[in-house]
């Protein structure tokens, strides 16, 4: 690709960004399925998701996006939330699709959440990271961001980085690069696994289950002087150091870890 191809190309995903960010949910996201249970409320600018025993329900946004750094505050399902997921992520389509997820699995009243997180490249998951949270994420809106530019993928809850997955092409790993991805997000039933692994079942005597979201904005949100430097950021020390902090207290579990999961070795981006 010329220079001069490649610069059109950028501008044209930092234009995409722009119209992003320049209104409310009604400008940038729409409302796919749940037949009513999911709402766009306050002029726009406040999204609840419902779930009941007949159906979940799910938006996605209006725009497609390749490369950024995404930021969406969420409520998740108050009290005994077992059963139930709250997803959130970034996805191309088709069976060599690429997607970078947020999913929160629910859990009995008192129990912590479970923040799943996972990486798909040509179709090819398998690249889980689960967490507990360090405060109640059902009590008040906390943001759940997404960066993602060529280098690297970084997930970060109210600012702190809590993973990082690096582009491993120099080794044979596939990276998501070439397929633009829409924002979706969904409130669903899946209590044949989301807690203790379908040991515990939704009760749907506390249905209806509520999500609520608030204040999306994504990486052109900061001033024209700044606006790509989304696209080489890293993790500076101080931000790598609470990376270690969160994963050292809160992961729950990590594939690069499961030995049982792939006797023959692990995958290879395991190692940088």
């Amino acid at each position: 690709m010329s220079s001069f191809s490649s610069k059109l190309v950028l501008a044209l995903i930092v234009s995409a960004f722009a119209v992003a960010i320049a209104g409310t949910f009604d400008d940038n996201f729409e409302i796919t399925w749940g037949e009513g249970r999911a709402k766009m409320l306050n002029n726009g600018e406040l999204l609840t998701l419902s779930l009941d025993k007949i159906s979940g329900s799910g938006f996605q946004s209006k725009n497609e996006y390749l490369f950024g750094k995404i930021d969406m505050q969420l409520k998740l399902v108050p009290g005994n939330s077992a059963g139930t997921v709250t997803a959130y992520y970034l996805s191309s389509q088709g069976p060599t699709h690429d997607e970078i997820d947020f999913e929160f699995l629910g859990n009995l009243s008192g129990d912590p959440y479970t923040l799943h997180t996972n990486v798909f490249s040509q179709g090819k998951g398998n690249r889980e990271q689960q967490f507990h949270l360090w405060f109640d994420p059902t009590a008040d809106f906390h943001t759940y961001s997404i960066l993602w530019n060529p280098q690297r993928i970084i997930f970060y809850v109210d600012g702190t980085p809590i993973r990082e997955y690096k582009n491993s092409e120099s080794i044979g790993v596939s990276y998501p690069k070439n397929q633009p991805m829409r924002i979706y997000s969904s409130l669903w039933n899946a209590d044949d696994w989301a807690t203790r692994g379908g040991l515990i079942k939704t009760d749907w005597s506390k249905a209806p289950f509520s999500a609520s979201y608030r204040n999306f904005k994504s990486a052109t949100s900061t001033s024209a002087a700044n606006s790509n430097s989304w696209l080489n950021e890293e993790l500076d020390n101080t931000s790598q150091e609470r990376l270690k902090w969160v994963q050292k207290n809160y992961m729950v579990y990590n594939y690069c870890n499961d030995s049982k999961r792939f006797p023959q070795g692990f995958p290879a981006d395991c190692a940088i």
